[in-house]
């Protein structure tokens, strides 16, 4: 008898194959999905920022707290026109400044926010 002949699969292994092919990628996804829902949820905001408008622009005033340069903007809902954001400011530790942006048109400011990036 020879031993290195292929073997042909039968109609039981067949399915117990595609069964496997199946459920394997689920097993796969499963514990990363686990380990995403213990992380901790995305980094909370490390600025102190207030924010204000005059009507028509938003101004987002950030503070860096932190120990580590980080950047920030201005983030404006603007009514019956497109929503805007301001330039990108850095800050140093320790460091303060204004973002600011403006609707153009429209019924002015909605509402005032800050992104940090």
């Amino acid at each position: 008898m020879n031993s290195n002949k292929p073997r042909r699969l039968t109609g039981l292994a067949l399915k117990l194959a595609a069964v496997a092919a199946a459920v394997l990628p689920v097993f796969a996804v499963a514990p990363g999905a686990a380990a995403a829902q213990q992380e901790p949820a995305a980094a909370a905001n490390v600025l102190s920022c207030t924010t204000d408008t005059d009507g028509y622009w938003g101004h987002a005033h950030c503070t860096n707290n932190t120990g580590v340069v980080t950047a920030f903007r201005v983030t404006v809902v603007c009514g019956e026109w497109p929503d805007t954001a301001g330039d990108w400011k850095t800050l140093n530790p320790g460091a303060s400044d204004v973002s600011s942006a403006r609707c153009i048109a429209g019924t002015g400011v909605g509402s005032v926010g800050w992104e940090e990036g």
